[in-house]
C-alpha cells in the first residue's frame, strides 16, 4: 500500500507514462490523493463507457428496494411480451450477470464494442431477437445488449426516462449535478456505455458504494442490493475477473482471488472506480488507453493492493 509522498510521486509518473487523464485516491473518509492531467480534466465530463453498467446496476437495486420491479427472478417476458418462446425463461438476473443465452460476440468478432446494435434501428428488438446459443444462466459471455434491455425495463417499471429517475433517485442525492446519458433512437437511455461523470463524481459512486448504499446518513440503496451486486456469480474473464451484477471482482493473475471484496466499474478506455471494503478505499481512475483498457487496474494492483495479513 502506499505510504507516503515519495511512492506517490512514482505513481504519478507512471500515470503520466500511461496516460492517464485523472485519478482520485479516497481512503479511511478523506482523499488521500488527486491528479488531474491538466486543469480540464478537473471539471471534465470523461465518457466512462461501461462503468455506465455498474451505475445502472444501481439502479435495478433500487427498484428493487421500491418494489417497481417485484424479483430478478422475473423472466423479461414481463416486460417484453411478444418475444420468442426460445427467450422466455431468461431472467432480469440473467441480464445481470450477463448468461441470458444468445449469441453476443462483443469481446470476438465484434472487437470489443457492439456496432451491430449500434447501428440497427430498434436497439432492443435487435438483442431480443438474437439467436440463442445455450440455456441462460449457463456461462457469462460479456454483453452491453443485456445493460440495454435493463435500461428498457427500468424505463418500462418506472415511466421515466432512466436519466430521470437516475437522477432523482441517485445523482441529486449524491450532489451529482452535470452529467451526460445518451440515448438510441427510440430515447431509451444506452444502459451499456452512454454516461459520462466528472471524477469526482466517480468517486461518489464508488464511496456510496463502499458505504454499503448509504450516503449523509440516507439509504439510497439496500446494504442487501450492494452486497449481492458485488458478490461474485460467474467466473468469466481470466485476465479481469469474476462478475456479479454488473460489477467485477478483482482475481489475480493465478485466477484467485486476491481479497473477495474487492470489487470495480470498467469502462472502454481505461475508465474505473475500484472499491476495497476491507481497506476502507476507492480508487477512480479515467484515460485514453483504448488499446489498454485495464492500465488503471494495473496501477492499482502494484500501488494499492495489500495482502490479507499484511497492515496499513
Amino acid at each position: 500500500m502506499i505510504r507516503d509522498s515519495v511512492l506517490y510521486d512514482e505513481l504519478k509518473k507512471e500515470m503520466i507514462k500511461e496516460r492517464i487523464s485523472s485519478s482520485v485516491i479516497y481512503r479511511n473518509g478523506e482523499i488521500e490523493y488527486q491528479y488531474f492531467k491538466n486543469v480540464k480534466s478537473e471539471s471534465k465530463l470523461f465518457k466512462v463507457n461501461s462503468v455506465t453498467k455498474s451505475v445502472l446496476s444501481i439502479l435495478i437495486g433500487i427498484a428493487l428496494d421500491k418494489g417497481l420491479i417485484e424479483s430478478i427472478k422475473s423472466p423479461i417476458s414481463m416486460y417484453f411480451p411478444i418475444i420468442d418462446p426460445s427467450k422466455r425463461d431468461i431472467t432480469i438476473e440473467h441480464l445481470l450477470t450477463m448468461t441470458p443465452g444468445y449469441d453476443w460476440p462483443e469481446w470476438g468478432e465484434w472487437g470489443g464494442r457492439p456496432f451491430p446494435m449500434i447501428n440497427s434501428n430498434d436497439w432492443v428488438n435487435y438483442v431480443l431477437e438474437k439467436n440463442m446459443i445455450t440455456e441462460p444462466g449457463i456461462k457469462m459471455i460479456y454483453d452491453s445488449g443485456s445493460s440495454h434491455l435493463l435500461s428498457a425495463i427500468l424505463q418500462k417499471v418506472t415511466n421515466q426516462k432512466l436519466s430521470d429517475f437516475a437522477e432523482e433517485v441517485l445523482f441529486e442525492p449524491l450532489g451529482i449535478q452535470e452529467y451526460v446519458w445518451h440515448e438510441d433512437s427510440k430515447g431509451i437511455n444506452i444502459g451499456g456505455f452512454g454516461l459520462s461523470l466528472k471524477t469526482k463524481d466517480m468517486l461518489k459512486i464508488g464511496i456510496l458504494m463502499l458505504q454499503n448504499g448509504k450516503w449523509l446518513n440516507k439509504q439510497i440503496v439496500s446494504s442487501d442490493w450492494v452486497d449481492r451486486s458485488t458478490s461474485k456469480k460467474f467466473h468469466s474473464y481470466d485476465q479481469i475477473g469474476s462478475y456479479g451484477y454488473h460489477w467485477w471482482i478483482l482475481l489475480d493473475q493465478n485466477q484467485k482471488l486476491y481479497d473477495p471484496t474487492i470489487y470495480f466499474a470498467m469502462g472502454y478506455g481505461g475508465q474505473s472506480i475500484i472499491v476495497s471494503p476491507l481497506h476502507n478505499l476507492v480508487a477512480v481512475f479515467t484515460s485514453a488507453k483504448y488499446i489498454e483498457t485495464s492500465s488503471p487496474l494495473k496501477l492499482f494492483k502494484k500501488y494499492f493492493l495489500l495482502e490479507p495479513n499484511e497492515e496499513h
